[in-house]
């Protein structure tokens, strides 16, 4: 049974229709300068056969995570896995057959192009009897697989280009037919390009673009102009699932949209000049970006110069004003009052700044006086209160060491080390991402990624994975490590860290 896809209308009003099984077996190319309407293309053909073929999306953008409610579609959001976790989900897919958008937005060049690898290559390897036929679209291909390098690293380009490489060659077998789109030709590796039988070409600018359109679709190099006078929508099609001679189309509208659309005209706001004032030239909220990459450090030089600098203070130079009871009982209000604080929903992602002067107000309310601590030393009272470190622990002679390699650390980072260096001293999992980012006070998993790597830099822990992809790390010198833990987890220690928290 031959099944027809209806992409449009031809320019003489005739249905444009394109055969799904010979496009199955022949992959398409489709380029366009931006704004020409590839991605409405892309989603009007994956509209159309999504009831007659499973579908992957490789969508740097979030484009089309809206197919997922209409047509049931699984999006998998990068940013939230490691390379081996989308490896083994590629593979899954497959097996089960389950259309999927792999949602790369918010992740930076090198780290779309490996997770898209890993993606693809898990799909690529499954076994024989899971050869099922398959739609892979690929938005932005140049990003993916470019004809030169560019500033990612060559490893990933070469990952990424290999799992290219492999879709548009190789995948014709496995059941896998590649449909890539693009907005430069000339940026697309020709190897890859090459491998489309079919072709969808829209408006173009650049002479080095329309002269190779025009190759690709047997033009000669005069008639390359008329790809200027395409209108947003219209595209020069050819090939076996589509017209064997250039055929000029319009595509017909679609079912979902983007999330975001093209930015419409609109009055400005109304707003005095004072009032902008203030808005555009308020103090910025503190820098949270990782510290600058700097050379691994000689950890016992600097843990010898962090024990000089810690002042030595005697028994006998300390005046004691009041009794130890009361003490003891002064430190547990100051304590409880800190737990009120770090209850709110949202205490974790809020400035220390402002988690302070809420402290001290509440300080105040529970008569506290001058018992209240000052900022520096909430600072500290807040790294251990994040990472569920008591005054029992605090105090021990073992966890002294961990303070003092706290201290090489920026005081933003020493609450994710401390909780890391309890799990281990515990025995309890590894922290996922979730918690690391929690601990850290963002919402950011690739911030969590970046501080590991950054600590390990500093050579204050090893990072290593088991053979399940279990993360799992392991403090220097001290040689306290982990239990294996889900990196894409939230399983970590947090009940622990909660209950000895409040205890």
């Amino acid at each position: 049974m031959t099944v027809a896809i209806e992409m449009g209308l031809t320019t003489a009003g005739a249905a444009a229709a394109m055969d799904l099984e010979e496009l199955l077996a022949t992959r398409l190319l489709v380029q366009g300068n931006s704004g020409s309407g590839k991605s409405h293309l892309l989603r009007r053909l994956l509209e159309q056969s999504a009831p007659w073929v499973q579908q992957a999306i490789i969508d740097p953008e979030g484009d089309f995570v809206t197919l997922a409610e209409r047509f049931g579609h699984l999006v998998i959001d990068a940013e939230d896995h490691t390379e081996r976790g989308l490896q083994v989900a590629g593979e899954r897919a497959r097996l089960h057959r389950v259309s999927t958008v792999l949602n790369l937005e918010g992740l930076d060049a090198e780290n779309q192009m490996r997770r898209a690898a890993a993606f693809l290559g898990g799909m690529f390897d499954v076994e024989r009897d899971h050869w099922y036929p398959m739609l892979v679209v690929v938005d932005e291909a140049q990003l993916f697989a470019p004809a030169v390098a560019g500033e990612v690293s060559d490893e990933a380009r070469k990952l990424s280009l290999g799992a290219m490489t492999n879709l548009m060659c190789r995948g014709r077998k496995r059941g896998l037919a590649g449909i890539i789109a693009t907005q430069r030709l000339a940026k697309l590796a020709k190897n890859v390009a090459a491998e489309a039988s079919n072709f969808l070409m829209g408006r173009t600018f650049l002479d080095i673009d329309m002269a190779r359109a025009a190759d690709l679709l047997g033009m000669e190099r005069r008639q390359a102009e008329a790809f200027r006078d395409l209108e947003r929508g219209q595209f020069m099609a050819l090939g076996p699932a589509l017209s064997r001679r250039p055929l000029r189309l319009n595509i017909g509208s679609t079912e979902t949209s983007p999330r975001n659309s093209t930015p419409r005209l609109m009055p400005l706001p109304e707003a005095t000049l004072e009032d902008a004032r203030a808005v555009i030239l308020a103090a910025p909220p503190p820098d949270a970006s990782r510290p600058q990459r700097r050379p691994a450090p000689d950890l016992l030089e600097q843990l010898r110069a962090a024990k000089a600098a810690a002042p030595e203070i005697s028994p006998e130079a300390v005046e004691v004003a009041v009794s130890a009871e009361e003490l003891a009982e002064r430190r547990e209000r100051v304590d409880r009052t800190l737990r009120a604080v770090l209850a709110a929903p949202d205490a974790g992602f809020r400035a220390i700044g402002v988690l302070y002067q809420e402290f001290v107000v509440r300080c105040r309310i529970e008569g506290l006086g001058a018992a209240v601590p000052d900022l520096s030393e909430f600072r500290r009272m807040l790294t251990h209160a994040r990472a569920g470190v008591g005054t029992d622990i605090a105090e021990d002679d073992a966890w002294q060491e961990v303070t003092l390699r706290a201290s090489i650390l920026p005081d933003d980072m020493q609450g994710v080390f401390m909780m890391i260096a309890r799990a281990a001293k515990e025995g309890w999992p590894c922290p996922g991402d979730a918690a690391i980012a929690r601990a850290y006070g963002s919402h950011s998993l690739r911030r969590a990624q970046r501080l590991l790597g950054y600590m390990e830099e500093q050579g204050l822990i090893v990072v290593q994975l088991d053979g399940g992809g279990r993360r799992f790390i392991t403090l220097v010198e001290l040689a306290w490590a982990t239990a294996p833990g889900d990196p894409n987890g939230d399983d970590q220690p947090a009940e622990q860290i909660a209950s000895a928290a409040s205890a």
